[in-house]
C-alpha cells in the first residue's frame, strides 16, 4: 500500500521493556505510585486472578455488558480492577468471585489541573479533547497500573506483578523511536523530552487511555508531552461492524491487490470518504462510483486530454508565463487544502485538489485550444501553458495521497527526480520543464462487472460466515471415542527454522515421546512450555509442516493459543475421557 515506516518495533522488544521499568520507577521516585490491596475478579475453577480481558460482566456506570477493564459496547469507561459486576471467566464461563490482592496505582487524580488546561491547548481533532474533558470533569479516579499476568514488563520490585499493557504500550512509541535513533545517530530525546512535535494518530476507542493516562504519565515522569492527538472513526463494511467472524472484512492482498486493482485507489477512498473523526463504512459500490467519477472521470480526464494535446502539437512546455488569475486559484488552492491539513480534515483537503482538477477541466473545456490552435496557435499556447501549471500544481499537492500515481504524472511532465522531494508551494512556481515523455492516461474506469465480482466475494464471505455459524456439525458419542485424547508433558521446545510461528515440541504421553509442531511461537517463548501439562490427540495420521514431521496435535483455545491443560496433576499419558 505504499505506506513506508523508518522503524517497525515490537511492546515486547527489550528496549520497551527497558523503558517501562525506567520510567515505572521514576514515577515511583516522584511519589506518584501507591500500592494498595484491592478486590480482583478470581476464577475458582481456573484457579487465577482474571486481570482485564479474562473476565467479562457487566458496567456499574451503565449496566451493559463489559469487558474487565472496559465497557467497550456501552458508555466507554475505563473501568479498574473489582469494578465490573457479576464477574465471569471467559476462559471457562464459570462465575468469578473477588479475592484481596495488592497492586500498584498510578496518582492519576493528582494530575486534573495539568490534564484540563492540557486538553484545552493540545492540538487534534475535537473528539479526542471533548471526549476526555468531559470524562475528567466528571470523574478523575487514581489507576491500576499492575496485572497479574504470565507475560508482560514486570513490575519493578516485584516478580508476581506485571504492568499493566497500556503502560508499556505507548512507551512503546518511545522505545521504537530509541531504537531508530540508535541506528540514525539522533538524539531520541529531542523528541520526547522537553517541547516536541510528537502527534499521535489514535482510533476512536483508545482516546482515554491517550488523552488523559499517556500525558499524565509523561508529565509525571518528566517527560515532554504530545503536541497533537488525532483521533479516527471506526470501519464499517457495507453498513456492518468490521468483523472477521462475520464474514464482514476486506483483506488487502487477497480481496484487493491480488485482484490487481491500483493501491492508490484504495489511499484516495480512505481519505476522500469522510471526515477523518466519523465512521468510515467500506462498500465495494461506492468505492467504483468514487473512483471512476472523481479520479478517473475529473483528475485522470483532464491530466491526460491537457498532456496529450501538449504533447502532439508543441512537443515541449509552451514558454508563454502562466497567467496571473491561474496561480491566483492554485494559491487560493493551497490555502484551503493548508488549512484543513492543519485541522486533520483530510476529506476536505482532498475535497480541495480535485475541485482545483474540475476547475482544470472546466477551464480547458471552456477555452478549447484544439478548435483555437486553428485560428490563434499563441492562444492555444497560453491555454495549455495554464493548464499544465494547474496539472504540476495537482500532482504536487495530491502525492501523499496517490504516491505512484503522482509519481507516473511528474515524470510525464518531463522531470526527472522524485515528485515527493519537491515543496507543496512549487505548485505556484511557473513551469519550465520540457514535455518530453509521450503521455498515457492515468487510471483505468473499474468496470460493473469488476466491482460485482468483487461484491460478490465479500457476500459469499458473508454467507459462508453465517453458514459456519448455523451448521456446527453434531458427533455421534462413537465417533468422539475415535479421537485418542490423553495428557502429555512438554519435554523440550525449539523455534521450527525458517519458520516465525512454529515451536517443534517433544511431548512425553507416557512412555512414548512424541515430536508435535505448532504455531505457538508468537505466543509462547520455548522455555515457558517446557515442564507444562497439555492436553494431546495422539492419532491424527503423521504430517510433514515447513518440512517437520509432526506426530499429534496439542490443543489450545482462541486466537491467543491458551493450552488446555488439567486443573489437577495427572501422570502423563492419562487418558481423556
Amino acid at each position: 500500500m505504499n505506506v513506508i515506516f523508518d522503524q517497525f518495533g515490537m511492546t515486547d522488544d527489550p528496549a520497551t521493556h527497558h523503558r517501562t521499568r525506567s520510567i515505572v520507577s521514576e514515577l515511583i521516585r516522584n511519589g506518584y505510585v501507591y500500592k494498595q490491596v484491592v478486590h480482583q475478579a478470581y476464577c475458582t475453577r481456573c484457579q487465577r486472578f482474571l486481570p482485564d480481558r479474562y473476565v467479562e460482566g457487566t458496567c456499574p456506570h451503565c449496566g451493559t455488558a463489559a469487558r474487565g477493564d472496559e465497557c467497550d459496547q456501552g458508555c466507554g469507561k475505563h473501568l479498574e480492577p473489582g469494578e465490573i459486576r457479576d464477574p465471569v471467566c471467559k476462559v471457562c464461563r464459570t462465575k468469578a468471585e473477588f479475592r484481596d490482592q495488592e497492586h500498584y496505582f498510578f496518582r492519576l487524580s493528582e494530575f486534573k489541573d495539568f490534564l484540563l488546561p492540557f486538553l484545552e491547548n493540545v492540538e487534534g481533532t475535537s473528539n479526542a479533547k471533548n471526549y476526555a474533558i468531559g470524562w475528567i470533569k466528571e470523574d478523575l479516579h487514581d489507576w491500576c497500573i499492575t496485572r497479574t499476568l504470565e507475560w508482560g514488563v514486570k513490575f519493578p520490585g516485584r516478580d508476581d506483578l506485571v504492568v499493566y499493557v497500556w503502560v508499556d504500550a505507548p512507551i512503546g512509541y518511545i522505545a521504537f523511536t530509541e531504537e531508530w535513533a540508535r541506528k540514525a545517530g539522533q538524539d531520541w530525546k529531542r523528541f520526547w523530552c522537553g517541547e516536541n512535535r510528537v502527534t499521535h494518530f489514535i482510533g476512536g476507542d483508545i482516546i482515554y487511555h491517550h488523552s488523559i493516562f499517556w500525558p499524565a504519565l509523561l508529565k509525571g515522569a518528566g517527560y515532554g508531552v504530545p503536541h497533537a492527538i488525532v483521533a479516527s472513526g471506526m470501519v464499517k463494511v457495507d453498513d456492518h461492524k468490521f468483523s472477521k467472524s462475520r464474514g464482514y472484512v476486506v483483506w488487502t492482498n487477497d480481496d484487493y491487490l491480488d485482484k490487481g486493482l491500483h493501491a492508490d485507489y484504495l489511499r484516495y477512498y480512505l481519505l476522500a470518504y469522510t471526515s477523518h473523526t466519523k465512521e468510515l463504512n467500506f462498500s465495494w459500490k461506492i468505492f467504483g462510483e468514487r473512483i471512476n467519477n472523481e479520479v478517473v472521470n475529473i483528475f485522470g480526464n483532464f491530466v491526460y486530454r491537457t498532456l496529450f494535446f501538449s504533447h502532439k502539437e508543441f512537443n515541449d512546455i509552451p514558454a508563454c508565463p502562466v497567467d496571473p488569475a491561474i496561480i491566483i486559484e492554485i494559491e487560493k488552492t493551497l490555502t484551503s487544502v493548508d488549512r484543513f491539513m492543519q485541522d486533520y480534515e483530510f476529506k476536505g483537503a482532498v475535497d480541495q485538489i480535485m475541485a482545483l482538477a474540475a476547475f482544470g477541466n472546466t477551464y480547458i473545456q471552456t477555452n478549447a485550444p484544439w478548435k483555437l490552435i486553428k485560428t490563434d496557435r499563441t492562444g492555444a499556447e497560453r491555454v495549455i501553458k495554464n493548464c499544465i501549471q494547474i496539472v504540476k500544481a495537482i500532482t504536487l499537492l495530491i502525492e501523499p495521497v496517490m504516491p505512484s500515481k503522482a509519481q507516473e504524472c511528474w515524470t510525464m511532465l518531463g522531470y526527472d527526480d522524485m515528485v515527493s522531494n519537491h515543496a507543496v508551494n512549487e505548485a505556484a512556481v511557473d513551469i519550465e520543464v520540457a514535455c518530453t515523455k509521450v503521455p498515457g492516461p492515468l487510471f483505468s474506469r473499474l468496470e460493473e462487472p469488476q466491482i460485482a465480482e468483487l461484491e460478490a466475494l465479500l457476500q459469499k464471505r458473508v454467507h459462508e460466515a453465517d453458514r459456519k455459524k448455523e451448521r456446527i456439525p453434531v458427533l455421534s458419542i462413537e465417533e468422539f471415542q475415535k479421537m485418542d485424547l490423553r495428557t502429555g508433558r512438554v519435554l523440550s521446545a525449539e523455534p521450527v527454522k525458517k519458520s516465525k510461528k512454529l515451536l517443534k515440541i517433544q511431548v512425553d504421553i507416557g512412555g512414548e515421546t512424541r515430536q508435535i509442531v505448532a504455531g505457538m511461537q508468537q505466543f509462547y517463548k520455548p522455555e515457558e512450555l517446557v515442564g507444562r501439562d497439555v492436553i494431546v490427540v495422539t492419532n491424527l495420521a503423521p504430517a510433514k509442516i515447513f518440512g517437520t514431521e509432526s506426530n499429534g496435535m496439542i490443543l489450545a483455545a482462541g486466537d491467543s493459543a491458551s493450552l488446555l491443560t488439567p486443573l489437577k496433576q495427572v501422570d502423563p499419558g492419562t487418558k481423556i475421557r
